[in-house]
């Protein structure tokens, strides 16, 4: 299914699900979504490219490794977790902290930083995965 159209469509289609996963991933917190679903999201729209283009334009497309990804994600995810036992309270307790950026107090917490973690490490076990059965595929 490697058509002129499909090839046209595909870069279009690939921006427009890899943003769509970011606003998943980030109404995670108060409605359906989050890291995991995003992370789909993004995969599969890797994997429309790779369809589309082939895997070497996929991997281009990303610059480092997929388990890169996976791993920074894992250490992200991980670190938001171990964060809380350094301040005296129960494994994966949400922290926040209120810094003033421009004049506006912005809200971050460990639970966000843990699930961009999750995020990138489906991002890259999962376009890990496709790319090497791609790959497989046509050797």
């Amino acid at each position: 299914m490697n058509t002129l159209i499909f090839r046209t469509v595909a870069p279009y289609l690939t921006a427009l699900m890899v943003l769509f996963s970011v606003f998943v991933l980030l109404r995670g917190h108060n409605e359906p979504g989050g890291g995991f679903i995003g992370g789909l999201i993004a995969a599969s729209a890797l994997a429309i490219y790779g369809i589309a283009y082939g895997v070497q334009a996929v991997r281009r497309a990303i610059v480092v490794h997929p388990l890169s990804i996976a791993g920074a994600g894992l250490l992200m995810a991980c670190l938001s977790g171990l964060l809380s036992a350094l301040f005296g309270v129960p494994f994966m307790t949400g922290l926040w902290v209120y810094p003033e950026l421009f004049g506006v107090e912005v809200p971050l917490a460990t639970v966000m930083s843990f699930d961009v973690g999750v995020y990138l490490v489906v991002v890259g076990a999962i376009t890990s995965i496709a790319l090497a059965l791609e790959e497989r595929d046509h050797d």
